[in-house]
């Protein structure tokens, strides 16, 4: 099998709990570039969040807010876009309110918040860290009106909580057909460290949109079959590329269930360079 197109996941993947990266990831990269692989970062973050990563690890395609958007980076051209209709966000915006839930929302360019607390706290403080000119921060008084009085695109809506449990409150949020919700972890081993907090999420995006889907679009327009893709990961947000993809890595902290459908589980950490590990073992 010949690796034809090498997709990894952002954050846990390739950037460890401490936004670090170590130095066999970073001289992964020159091997990858030498191969003359196209390199997708797949990631739940949008592209204004995302851009100096794109860059800095030298990627031909971003897929962007976990399959809503797709860019060929070298071209600086949109392949592919998907947002939630502004009905569906006063759905999901009202429904978090009523329960006291925290919520932002990712736009092309910017993070709308009522007050920074969970992700989006988390991507201020790395914003600042890496003086990222790209990612914007919008303050609204309410999120309701905002979503009300503009036609913004949005690609992904985060719910968020650090003592109530959210996996009921899913359940009622699935009633609408129209959305994805995907629940993510960050208490325990899974503990933001950035922030320095547990807490978790929900991930909302449009219906039948995850990274795998956007994976099967982009490797149709490249002509090239999924067994040729690599593709690596550690959360569920990660599962199906893993699972479809010819071979599937879960890196050594990832979830059990990441690891069931894996091809390979590497020995080394995110911060070891777990990353680096993968891409010796399979180039």
């Amino acid at each position: 099998m010949s690796i034809k197109l090498i997709a990894s996941d952002l954050d846990g993947t390739i950037v460890d709990k401490n936004y670090n990266v170590s130095e066999k990831n970073i001289k992964a990269f020159t091997k990858i570039q030498k191969r003359k692989i196209p390199f997708v970062i797949c990631t739940g973050k949008s592209y204004a969040v995302s851009q100096k990563s794109c860059k800095k690890f030298h990627a031909t395609y971003g897929i962007f807010g976990n399959g809503t958007q797709i860019i060929d980076l070298k071209a600086g051209k949109e392949l592919y876009k998907h947002v939630i209709t502004k009905e569906d966000l006063l759905f999901v915006s009202t429904m978090a309110k009523r329960y006291g839930f925290h919520i932002h929302l990712y736009t092309d360019e910017e993070i709308v918040t009522e007050k920074l607390e969970f992700m989006d706290l988390r991507n201020y403080i790395i914003r600042n860290q890496e003086n990222n000119e790209f990612l914007k921060f919008k303050f609204v008084d309410s999120i309701i009106d905002y979503i009300e009085k503009n036609e913004t695109s949005v690609f992904s809506a985060i719910i968020s909580s650090e003592n109530i449990p959210l996996l009921n409150f899913r359940k009622m949020l699935i009633i609408n057909k129209n959305i994805d919700c995907t629940f993510i972890n960050k208490r325990g081993v899974y503990r933001d460290k950035i922030i320095d907090k547990d807490y978790e999420y929900i991930n909302i995006t449009p219906t039948n949109i995850n990274k795998n889907e956007a994976l099967n679009f982009l490797s149709t327009f490249l002509d090239i079959d999924k067994k040729d893709i690599l593709a690596i990961g550690d959360n569920i947000n990660d599962y199906e590329m893993i699972r479809d993809c010819g071979i599937g890595v879960a890196v050594n902290e990832s979830m059990d269930n990441i690891k069931e459908v894996a091809n390979y589980v590497t020995t080394s950490s995110t911060k070891d360079g777990a990353f680096a590990e993968a891409i010796d073992k399979f180039l």
